[in-house]
């Protein structure tokens, strides 16, 4: 009994979270731009809950292939309501052009500099190892990052992101599908509520999984567009930048859910579980998140259109380029050490500290430097064998 309290509670709070703002919106209760953020901020924290428990039950209902294809649309989800809004209202709305890739280039950020490198922390905290030794079927993976990272780089110097880059985004991410699928399929290893609720009869089991991706999309749908609109106003009043409130709380609020399952498989000495589930969280965010930007931002023009990029989006989309190229050539040993993780959060954490235009440069300049160090390295370990 005591062991199904703690995942029981999970589930209660994380409804709680949701289900307050569903609340709130039925209500019709008038709130002010902080009050909004905050409660519609934690009202997508929880349905990002619900929809990674949700997508991990499914994988216990329909066929391996299917069940890949849904978890790699469903990660990116609470984002992409953010991100989708941001460039639709820009296709209405010039001013919005200025936010539609910020919560873009802070959650990939946060996927590299927080959310690997808290891996490789936990599991030295835990083993006292101080490197990870990735399977040697994610060599794929990271090929496949390459290939996004290398693409990206294009963006900042044509200073606009248009359909035919949502075309080669989405070529890249449909490769990743195929190459994922004829990989050999491993049992989930489900935890915390999943497991729970994996243990009961069939069909309370798919009536939870069900109501959790119901409750998950409606509260994602009503939040998304109060949720961006008052970070921005937040910020005028606040007289904090508001491109920053964008960029950083709404992929901290989205990120939750991921951060904490991978954390969790690296407390428990599962680092190859913990590791895949954020580098196919980057693959997916860095490729079909990206792609479907100017989709969302041609359809509301009313024609194939390209999202201007100010200087601004490109010094950002710039360094989240030059952090990513460095990421995936430490990996390109397959190895990933303590060392690399303090690098890689150190980097992420200084810049935020200092905003401004020549640091963001500098900064990406200085990844792209280390990435030429890790790329020779591994030049001369493939020598030596």
């Amino acid at each position: 009994m005591k062991e199904n309290l703690k995942p029981g509670l999970w589930i209660l709070a994380v409804l709680g979270l949701a289900g307050q703002w569903i609340l709130t919106r039925s209500l019709g209760v008038a709130l002010g731009p902080g009050w909004t953020a905050l409660l519609s901020g934690l009202g997508i924290l929880g349905a990002a809950f619900l929809i990674s428990w949700a997508a991990e039950l499914a994988q216990l209902e329909i066929p391996p292939t299917l069940a890949f294809i849904l978890l790699a649309l469903l990660t990116v989800l609470p984002e992409y309501a953010v991100d989708m809004y941001l460039a639709w209202q820009a296709g209405k709305d010039p001013h919005y052009a200025h936010f539609a890739l910020a919560n873009m280039t802070g959650a990939n950020r946060l996927l590299i500099g927080l959310g690997w490198s808290a891996i490789v922390l936990v599991f030295w905290w835990k083993t006292g190892n101080r490197e990870i030794v990735l399977e040697p079927e994610l060599k794929t993976d990271v090929y496949i990052l390459l290939a996004a990272t290398l693409y990206s780089f294009i963006l900042p110097l044509k200073h606009h992101l248009s359909w035919v880059d949502s075309i080669v985004f989405l070529l890249i991410f449909v490769v990743y599908v195929m190459f994922a699928l004829r990989s050999e399929v491993i049992e989930p290893e489900l935890e915390g509520p999943p497991e729970l609720i994996g243990r009961w009869p069939r069909t309370w089991r798919r009536l939870f999984t069900v109501l959790f991706f119901l409750i998950a999309g409606y509260t994602i749908y009503i939040a998304a567009e109060p949720f961006a609109e008052s970070l921005i106003q937040s910020g005028r009043q606040l007289g904090v930048e508001e491109f920053l409130l964008v960029q950083w709380l709404a992929p901290l609020a989205s990120e939750a859910p991921e951060f904490l399952v991978a954390i969790l498989f690296a407390w428990r000495m599962k680092p190859g579980p913990s590791f895949h589930t954020m580098l196919s969280s980057k693959i997916n965010q860095w490729t079909l998140l990206v792609g479907m930007v100017p989709l969302a931002f041609s359809l509301s023009l009313g024609r194939l259109g390209a999202l201007p990029m100010d200087a601004r989006q490109t010094e950002e989309i710039f360094l989240t380029s030059a952090q990513s190229l460095c990421a995936v050539l430490i990996l390109f040993n397959l190895r990933f050490s303590l060392r690399e993780g303090i690098l890689l959060f150190t980097l992420f954490s200084t810049q935020l500290l200092l905003p401004w235009s020549f640091i963001r440069y500098a900064y990406a300049f200085l990844y792209l430097l280390l990435a030429a160090g890790m790329l020779i390295r591994d030049l001369r370990q493939r020598e030596k064998n």
